[in-house]
């Protein structure tokens, strides 16, 4: 897989804390086996198992990088990551892989996006197996050839393990030309889709993985193909997709409002992230119909729960999922993915490498949890990643939310327990198009750590939705101060100052939204403006915003949000799900008290005109939802001028569920009405989309 060209990961001096190391340690990579034997057809998924030996105790670690036909420049696809020992042999982690040739591509709006396609040729698969206590690392390069499909004047249309999606290979098209697919129901009623346009690339064949279909249904295709503004149409290929696997569970949807006349059926798709925070069952991520009706849906094997952060534009998705890193301790979110429709990895990295990475680089709170066995004031460590990433920097740069817990003093945040006490904050980590730290924003370099979350909020080691809280133990305070809960990251392409690359954090447990100097790369880190009712957290003196009360609200300000973006590509206004968890829990009605206040009981959906030359906030929507979501949702700004919201995590008595709306706003009020409304199990977030190839870019 060629990503960018830009060379191997290449970091020495990581010592890890206490090793005595020897003077002649060798690592030696002894076989590097493929699940199948080369040649193969587009499409093959391929797991490569390797051992080696270290005369050093360890860990051992592997990273994978894949050099595409007729290129020498190798990328990273799945970065280090420890292996296991057994009887002086360390295994490597499956490098589970499709192989496929990415390049970044600027689209019309300036977004740079990740294009990818599986094409024939020869691959070459490069392990690397390094001791990062020794610094001996062994590297060994093997060879694979993959086949087309597509060998004649005529498309191929293609089954693929799931069900849902479809392998269309054509054959190879002139260079300067395009092409993408058109496809939608033969016989029956259901919406029609369009891959992302992919340049030829003679004399390769175009491969496209089809997604967005129902189950049980046959499909027309048809490759087209662009010339100097012209578009070619083929004649149809049909496929017929098979049912939904019977192992695996789906949630049961139920329209609480058909969309309407006045809804936006442009986009009539959903993709829902029906992640559960409780007991009940594990679902795959799931694009449905307007309906509830699945059209797409990815899982891991066995089923787990993921995040899947954002979809991207031309069809991949970056997750954060649970997977086996550097800390043995837990698995619990600690792998950050690029997949394809297919859930194939275009890119993987771990929390360990990142540690070792942005130690490295001076971020001496990242440190990995291990070097810590008896956490003293003052140690930090990175946990996991959580909540959010994103991909939509300059040259396709992604950008990641971690959490960190550092020790503080006895007393902290106004703790009782007479001991140090594990302060639980988050980490915004850049990373450049190989994965590799360029930049990051510390929280705890720009916030009063003695300011407590709104509503005390605290974690122990198992809590669910906190992060897995390595350093808590008998000598620290049993909870750990959940102190921020940072939820969301945006990148401001150009604020109104004219100041390009800044980002803006949304602080769930500080009520808080906050823009940050990244100035794509060569900022301060400094917090340039803070947004909400309670700013004290933000230590220094920053500009403070005035809430325009248009509607003479009791309580205006949004409280426990999530996602807060700017629409319209940075120049449109602010959407954010008010969870409104404080203003539900202020005096004098309690949080689930059933007498309080309809406007204090429910969620909000928002979007506010933000003025940075006046300092004032002015809401455009400020719409009561009906239901109360105590975590999770997101806003998004549809093309008709609807806005949409989804509240997830809504309790009920018969179980958690979610909620996807769309609003039209009243003129001359802010409020909306609801056009749409599905209601689907419990979440995290969702987005209405045009296809799964063209997400919302915020």
């Amino acid at each position: 897989m060629t990503i960018f060209k830009s060379s191997l990961l290449s970091v020495s001096g990581l010592l890890l804390a206490g090793l005595c190391i020897p003077a002649h340690a060798t690592v030696t990579i002894v076989s590097v086996t493929p699940s199948v034997t080369s040649p193969q057809k587009i499409g093959q998924v391929i797991t490569y198992t390797v051992t080696a030996t270290d005369t050093h105790p360890g860990p051992l670690t592997f990273q994978f990088a894949v050099a595409a036909p007729r290129t020498t420049t190798y990328n990273v696809v799945s970065d280090f990551n420890t292996g296991k020992l057994s009887a002086g042999t360390w295994t490597a982690q499956p490098f589970v892989w499709s192989p496929t040739v990415c390049s970044n591509v600027a689209q019309s709006n300036g977004v740079v996006a990740l294009t990818c396609q599986e094409i024939e040729g020869t691959y070459s698969v490069q392990v690397i197996a390094k001791d990062w206590g020794s610094g001996e690392s062994f590297t060994k390069t093997v060879k694979f050839q993959i086949d087309a499909w597509a060998t004649g004047t005529t498309p191929v249309v293609r089954p693929t393990a799931n069900p849902l999606v479809a392998l269309f290979s054509a054959p190879s098209c002139a260079a300067g030309s395009q092409m993408r697919v058109k496809f939608k129901p033969a016989t029956t009623i259901g919406p029609t889709f369009y891959t992302n346009w992919v340049n030829c690339h003679p004399p390769a064949t175009m491969n496209f993985q089809i997604a967005g279909m129902y189950a049980s249904t046959t499909y027309d295709l048809y490759g087209q193909v662009q010339t100097a503004g012209k578009i070619t149409t083929g004649p149809p290929q049909q496929f017929t997709t098979d049912a939904l696997p019977s192992n695996l569970s789906f949630p049961t949807a139920k329209q609480i409002v058909p969309p309407t006349s006045s809804a936006d059926t442009a986009l009539p798709l959903l993709l829902l992230d029906p992640h559960q925070f409780g007991s009940g069952p594990i679902y795959p991520n799931i694009a449905t119909d307007l309906s509830g009706k699945v059209m797409w849906y990815y899982t891991t094997n066995p089923p787990a729960n993921l995040i899947v952060a954002r979809p991207l534009i031309n069809g991949t998705i970056l997750t954060i999922e649970d997977g086996q890193t550097w800390n043995p301790a837990s698995n619990k979110l600690q792998v950050l993915k690029q997949i394809d429709l297919l859930g194939n990895i275009i890119r993987e990295t771990n929390t360990g490498i990142i540690q070792q990475l942005l130690v490295a680089k001076g971020y001496s709170d990242a440190a990995p949890c291990t070097r810590f066995p008896n956490p003293q004031v003052g140690d930090a460590c990175l946990d996991d990643f959580h909540h959010d990433a994103i991909q939509t920097l300059p040259n396709g740069y992604t950008a990641v939310l971690a959490s960190i817990e550092k020790i503080f003093p006895i007393g902290t945040q106004g703790d009782i327990s007479g001991k140090p006490v594990d302060v639980l904050g988050d980490m915004v980590v850049i990373l450049d198009n190989n994965w590799q730290v360029v930049w990051a924003w510390d929280e705890f370099e720009h916030l009063n750590a003695n300011v407590p979350p709104i509503l005390g909020e605290t974690c122990t080691k198992s809590a669910g939705g906190c992060s897995p809280m390595f350093l808590l133990g008998s000598s620290i305070a049993p909870l750990g101060k959940d102190w921020t809960h940072t939820n969301s990251i945006y990148y401001w392409p150009k604020d109104q100052g004219g100041v390009a690359g800044q980002l803006i954090i949304s602080m769930r447990n500080q009520d808080l939204v906050v823009k940050v100097d990244y100035k794509n790369g060569a900022g301060t880190g400094n917090i340039l403006w803070a947004m909400g009712w309670a700013t004290s957290v933000v230590t220094g003196t920053v500009p403070t915003f005035t809430f325009n009360n248009t509607n003479n609200d009791p309580w205006p300000w949004f409280s426990a949000q999530h996602e807060a973006d700017f629409e319209n590509n940075g120049k449109g206004a602010l959407t954010l799900f008010d969870n409104g968890n404080t203003r539900q829990s202020a005096p004098p009605v309690g949080l689930g008290n059933p007498g309080c206040k309809p406007n204090d009981c429910n969620s909000r959906g928002m979007a506010l005109t933000v003025s940075e030359s006046a300092m004032t906030v002015t809401p455009v929507i400020s719409q009561d939802l009906g239901v109360a979501a105590v975590s999770g949702g997101n806003g998004q700004l549809l093309p008709n001028g609807d806005y949409y919201f989804s509240a997830v995590n809504v309790f009920s008595l018969s179980g958690y569920f979610s909620y996807a709306i769309e609003l039209k706003p009243t003129a001359g009020t802010v409020n909306g009405t609801q056009v749409f409304n599905l209601q689907d199990t419990e979440g995290y977030r969702g987005w209405q989309l045009t296809s799964l190839y063209a997400p919302p870019i915020t």
